[in-house]
């Protein structure tokens, strides 16, 4: 029987791009700035949003618009990666996933055309939802005193007020012009292209080493299981440098279905480790977010950078039905060198 063909591993790049592209109804891939939400109803609320570590609001880090040929129910499909950049923390990350199909109530049917103008940033959904001034995600919050600006939490209306929103709020009609709140991320378009199928080879080898002199047999086993370690770890990060050496740029691998390049031989996940999806499927390995991403962040605004090796997403394999709402999906956050 012959082999079956390798599935074939798609590139993100970050590329500079009109505001219009990055919008929700264009279904871009992009990084930073507010999320352009997919389905406009039973958007994740502040609770869902908030990191589990410090409890704080998360900041948008980046979507990959990935719909599911042959599922008529994921025509439009988006994953939507939120981190925690709040010091000392900078620690919590979530990801949810969301779908629709081509015929539904928030798009048209039709392809997307370019907008004739471009418009200020929209702060409601054609659903009625209200979002945050500061981050772009659910607002239930109104300020007690215009009741026209919305927050996902007290923190962001704190933020806002002291950036403006003070002298706004007396105003009859709230200024829509949002400030910068050095919250976000900068904002780029994820530009897609396919790997290439040849990539420069790492030749593997198990370094010999040969323990000389008289010592302890216990302390000599262990000399050589530490010797071991240290080549195997090599290795690994030989070949991430490999895999990445034709592009460097790459800000983001996607391969639903195939395997994760780890950058070191710590902290890599074994299957018990990824949680099943509530409707009972495993979760397979749909993409990653490379070191290379923190180059155009300028996550240090805030003090304590956000840091990662790689961030892998899993997804269901059943790519379950949710109607219209979003859930959420796993990721696993590798470091560099991984210290307890």
């Amino acid at each position: 029987m012959a082999a079956a063909p390798a599935r074939r591993v798609e590139l993100g790049f970050a590329e500079p791009a009109p505001a219009w592209r990055l919008r929700s109804e264009q279904f871009p891939s992009k990084v930073g700035g507010r999320p352009a939400w997919l389905g406009e109803a039973a958007l994740p609320g502040p609770a869902a949003l908030g990191c589990a570590r410090c409890g704080r609001p998360l900041a948008f880090l980046l979507q990959v618009y990935a719909p599911l040929p042959g599922r008529a129910d994921a025509f439009h499909r988006c994953l939507f990666l939120f981190c925690c950049r709040e010091p000392p923390c900078c620690a919590g990350l979530r990801v949810f996933r969301n779908q629709l199909p081509r015929k539904n109530e928030f798009y048209s049917y039709e392809p997307p055309s370019e907008p004739l103008e471009t418009e200020s940033v929209c702060l409601q959904l054609k659903s009625g939802a209200h979002l945050c001034r500061v981050c772009g995600c659910l607002g239930p919050k109104t300020c007690s005193r215009c009741h026209q600006a919305h927050y996902c939490s007290k923190e962001h209306q704190t933020l806002d007020w002291r950036l403006g929103h003070k002298q706004a709020c007396t105003q009859d009609h709230l200024d829509h012009t949002v400030p910068d709140h050095n919250f976000l991320f900068p904002e780029f378009e994820i530009v897609i292209e396919t790997e290439e199928e040849i990539v420069p080879e790492v030749v593997e080898k198990e370094e010999d080493f040969e323990i000389t002199g008289s010592m302890d047999e216990a302390l000599e086993e262990e000399l050589d299981s530490m010797a071991k370690h240290e080549s195997r770890e090599d290795n690994i990060f030989q070949k991430f440098k490999a895999q990445i050496a034709l592009e460097p740029e790459q800000i983001l691998r996607y391969g639903r279905g195939t395997e994760p390049i780890w950058i070191s031989g710590e902290n890599i996940p074994q299957e018990e480790d990824i949680p099943n999806c509530p409707c009972g499927a495993k979760r397979i390995f749909e993409f990653q977010v490379m070191p290379q991403l923190l180059n155009h962040l300028k996550a240090d605004r805030l003090g304590k950078s956000v840091d990662w090796g790689i961030l892998a997403v899993f997804t269901c394999a059943e790519n379950c039905s949710l109607g219209t709402g979003y859930t959420e999906e796993f990721v696993w956050k590798q470091d560099v060198t991984d210290t307890p």
